[in-house]
């Protein structure tokens, strides 16, 4: 599995230097530790060096040779870690799309302070039917998974009802380019915009729109979800991203606050999505 993410390849960096003062407290060179579990000391190097994930078995043999077996679970949790900050799409959607769905379901449940930025899309608490249909159907054909839309598109609706909860609350800033950027037929994306302008009045829900005009000293070009001061979520084009580490979440959480500063609000959000309404009924092409 690959590691496109600095956040992922920091932590697998930060493993192997662990790993390294292990066999220096030793005495080993790697050569001595390649030779003693039967590997060439380049993967001893590759590892240390972030170059090369260690399975559970090395990190076991490892910890063996340096003398350290104690040491083992806790750098097999590590390990376990940075495996889990980065799942491929493929991977996700090996059992469908429902399943991938259900996936997400525990971490909405428990969460009570949602925090979300997306720059193409509505976010998936707030769509329509229609809207996830289109989408998830534009999956199934780009990444060629099972077609089993009409279930997922079920689990997300369902998960909507969070919305209604009195004890949850949900943060939400997009771009203007959203109300824009059609997705599906005119009726679609039509009754997508005028279910922003419900939603967006529930006493649950802040949502605010950055103008296609404001002046924009940051622009964040990945979608990303807080979910409390626990994890951040991020959607890549090749897998989705978890982050747990208190200066990652922190760092997200202060780069929403930025866009969040640029967004507006209120009677300003609704005219922005009432423009586009009336854009998408006088565009020839509709």
């Amino acid at each position: 599995m690959g590691l496109p993410s600095s956040s992922a390849q920091q932590a697998l960096e930060a493993l192997g230097h662990r790993l390294r003062e292990l066999r220096l407290d030793a005495r080993l060179t790697g050569r001595d530790l390649g030779r003693l579990a039967g590997w060439h000391s380049s993967k001893v190097s590759r590892i240390e060096h972030g170059k090369q994930t260690p399975s559970v078995e090395d990190i076991t043999a490892w910890c063996k040779h340096c003398e350290s077996p104690s040491e083992a679970p806790d750098l097999i949790a590590s390990l376990r870690a940075v495996e889990g900050m980065f799942v491929e799409w493929n991977r996700l959607e090996r059992a469908g799309l429902r399943r991938a769905q259900e996936a997400a379901t525990p971490i909405f449940e428990r969460t009570r302070h949602f925090r979300a930025y997306d720059s193409w899309l509505v976010p998936g608490l707030l769509q329509t039917p229609a809207y996830t249909t289109a989408l998830l159907e534009a999956i199934v054909t780009r990444r060629g998974v099972s077609n089993d839309v009409a279930e997922a598109v079920a689990v997300r609706m369902q998960r909507q009802d969070i919305l209604h909860r009195g004890d949850h609350r949900f943060a939400v800033v997009i771009e203007e380019w959203v109300l824009r950027s059609r997705i599906g037929c005119e009726v679609t994306m039509a009754a997508q915009l005028g279910h922003l302008l419900t939603v967006g009045a529930l006493p649950t829900v802040s949502l605010g729109i950055i103008p296609m005009t404001a002046d924009r000293p940051l622009r964040a070009m990945e979608a990303f979800w807080i979910f409390g001061e626990e994890q951040v979520n991020v959607e890549l084009v090749s897998g989705w991203l978890t982050l747990t580490r208190p200066h990652e979440v922190a760092m997200y959480a202060k780069v929403f606050a930025q866009l969040s500063a640029q967004a507006v609000y209120g009677a300003k959000a609704r005219g922005l999505i009432t423009a586009a309404v009336n854009a998408l009924a006088n565009d020839p092409q509709s």
